[in-house]
């Protein structure tokens, strides 16, 4: 067989493989739950007689309403592939909320938003700067921190609600997070996505199957456009969790700096012997941290014009549970934004589908609390299927074959 097609058949071998396991529930079970449910909600929503659940209007609203915990969610998984643990971020975002909202009237907000961005920053890195340096656990550091800086919260805020009072100030305020823009045909989009991903597959004869699969899906949502003439808008703070995600998915998939971070939460020690510096990775991790969640918290203080003491209590745990059901660990290596941020649209699509059916409060945690266990509990058991996979061919590789036993007897 000519090299040029040993080649190519090895990376297509290759490619069906990464296809594979890319559809695998343990790889995209967040996905297929995302799926379920709102399948789910849309049938029960239908009998009941309520608005359809998958109207446009419904789609923004739930798009919207999670765009901040997803943006959070986003950089706390960054934290979690690292090897670390960052229960502050709320906090953090809420005293760069009172940071803002308590400049901007005076400084504009240009600069009112540096300082708040500063004041997150800074969070992030004495973060960093005590886990790594001083080497105390990361819960612990970060326990501390968000008790500390939720009393900054109380002092700048004096224990009241603030607000920005100049009629200035609150109109730039505003215009960093209000106002929708519209994309027209939504499903022609993602069709003609589609159709150019395929037609690259197969011109490139890397997988003809996930080609031919991908072109049909194209035509069939191209052809489905007309019927539904699908229009959503997408708030600011959407557009805002795009860019931030695709970005932040980008760095970790295809740089040195990605690669070397997931090195860094699997096995710091073997990193630090490979010559990576373990504690710029871990230290940077939670610097960007700090700064993600002073700009949720601009966000957070534009959007509702003030801040209380116990504005975005809580919100650390929502957080943590979108990364989880997205399939990051706890102990680090293993993760991806992407699924963070479909987590983050699991939750805030179940609470909104409880609001649409009109399912008493009583009920909304039980169930939330039941779809992130069973949905560790994927995880858990998928990651030792994989484990025990690895076991057998490791276990297979040294074993030797037939004839070199004969050969060693």
């Amino acid at each position: 067989m000519p090299t040029e097609t040993r080649h190519r058949s090895l990376t297509l071998v290759a490619t069906r493989s990464r296809l594979a396991a890319a559809f695998r529930p343990g790889n995209a079970g967040v996905v297929y739950a995302l799926v379920l449910i709102v399948i789910v909600l849309t049938a029960l929503s239908a009998q009941m007689g309520r608005p359809s659940y998958l109207s446009a209007t419904n789609i923004t609203n739930i798009l919207d309403q999670s765009s901040l915990v997803a943006i959070l969610a986003v950089f706390t998984t960054v934290v979690l592939i690292s090897g670390n643990f960052d229960l502050s971020i709320a906090s953090v975002a809420a005293f760069s909320a009172a940071t803002a909202l308590s400049l901007v009237s005076s400084l504009g907000l240009p600069l009112a938003m540096a300082i708040a961005l500063g004041a997150g920053l800074v969070c992030g890195v004495v973060n960093g700067m005590i886990v790594q340096l001083v080497g105390i656990n990361a819960f612990i550091v970060t326990l501390g921190t968000m008790t500390a800086v939720r009393g900054l919260v109380l002092i700048v805020t004096n224990g009241r609600t603030i607000t920005a009072k100049d009629p200035d100030a609150q109109r730039s305020l505003i215009s960093l997070q209000a106002g929708y823009w519209t994309l027209s045909h939504l499903l022609a989009i993602i069709g003609v996505l589609a159709l150019v991903a395929g037609a690259v597959v197969l011109i490139r004869r890397r997988d003809r199957r996930a080609g031919i699969v991908a072109v049909a899906v194209g035509v069939v949502l191209i052809a489905l456009d007309p019927v539904f003439g699908y229009e959503v808008r997408l708030s600011k703070p959407t557009y805002y969790l795009i860019v931030i995600a695709a970005v932040t998915w980008a760095v970790l998939r295809h740089t040195v700096i990605g690669r070397r971070l997931y090195a860094v939460g699997s096995n710091a020690e073997a990193a630090r012997l490979s010559g990576i510096n373990v504690n710029r990775y871990k230290i940077g991790a939670f610097v960007l941290n700090g700064l993600g969640s002073g700009f949720v918290g601009v966000l957070f203080a534009a959007k509702l014009l003030a801040i209380n003491p116990t504005g975005l209590q809580g919100t650390e745990l929502t957080v943590l549970a979108a990364a989880i059901l997205g399939g990051t660990s706890l102990f680090g290596g293993i993760g991806s934004v992407l699924k963070s941020v479909v987590g983050a649209l699991i939750l805030f699509t179940l609470d909104n589908g409880f609001n649409v059916l009109n399912l008493g409060a009583n009920y909304q945690g039980v169930i939330v609390g039941t779809v992130l266990i069973v949905a560790a509990a994927i995880y858990t058991i998928a990651g030792r299927q994989r484990q025990a996979r690895g076991g057998r061919r490791s276990a297979a590789r040294a074993t030797p074959g037939p004839k070199k036993q004969e050969a060693l007897r």
